[in-house]
């Protein structure tokens, strides 16, 4: 792995040790109280599963065009996140909304398209991990299906009505909401270019190996 890659693990965990102070002392919403708290979890996770998604999709893309198989080591690895941070969105949103709200579970929009983006990414890697020959290409059509969704997932709010906040809501928080979330979110972000870094080269090894393994058979 390269140098920086070191130093940028230890600062990301430093600042996963940083932050739960940084929302143990942000002030308690008037109405939710406590469990308003996830909100800092649960946001930066939802913006990385969007990210996840375009990634995947982006990559797809290049692969489709220029058959590059690191495009599509790229798009494997996003979408393997897609799923990690679509899981924490998906189990934090319902812990919050039991409180906030009074339900666990609405079939709103951003909710229902939120969980058909994460199962796309789950559907994408089954085929690429069963789908047999002719799979990547496929799958990078299943990936494009789950990037065109990110963006109706995050303007549904404004369009259709929702238990959640419109999109404007976020850039208006006071500070002292504003930094706590917006540290969670630049800490979640650099997770995601680890881990997505780390699955790469994760899967240009495999590639490696399976290249030797057929000059050996040959």
């Amino acid at each position: 792995m390269p140098k920086w890659f070191t130093g940028a693990a230890v600062l990301c965990g430093l600042m996963f040790a940083v932050a739960p102070v940084l929302i143990a002392n942000a002030p308690y919403e008037s109405t939710m109280g406590l469990v308003q708290k996830i909100f800092y979890v649960h946001l930066p996770s939802a913006w990385v599963f969007l990210l996840s998604a375009i990634v995947c999709g982006v990559a797809s893309v290049r692969f489709l065009f220029r058959g590059d198989p690191r495009q599509d080591r790229l798009a494997w690895a996003a979408a393997e996140l897609v799923v990690l941070f679509g899981l924490v969105t998906l189990v934090t949103g319902p812990l919050w909304a039991r409180k906030a709200w009074g339900t666990w579970w609405q079939w709103d929009v951003r909710l229902t398209s939120s969980l058909m983006g994460w199962m796309v990414a789950v559907a994408y890697l089954l085929l690429r991990k069963y789908g047999g020959p002719g799979s990547d290409k496929l799958g990078a059509g299943l990936a494009l299906f789950g990037m065109a969704n990110v963006p109706f997932v995050y303007i549904s709010v404004n369009y259709w009505r929702t238990i959640h906040p419109a999109t404007s809501v976020v850039p208006t928080l006071p500070s002292s909401f504003g930094v706590p979330l917006w540290f969670s979110a630049v800490t979640f972000l650099l997770l995601f270019v680890l881990l997505l870094r780390l699955r790469v080269r994760l899967q240009e090894q495999h590639a490696a190996l399976d290249a030797l393994y057929l000059s050996m058979d040959a």
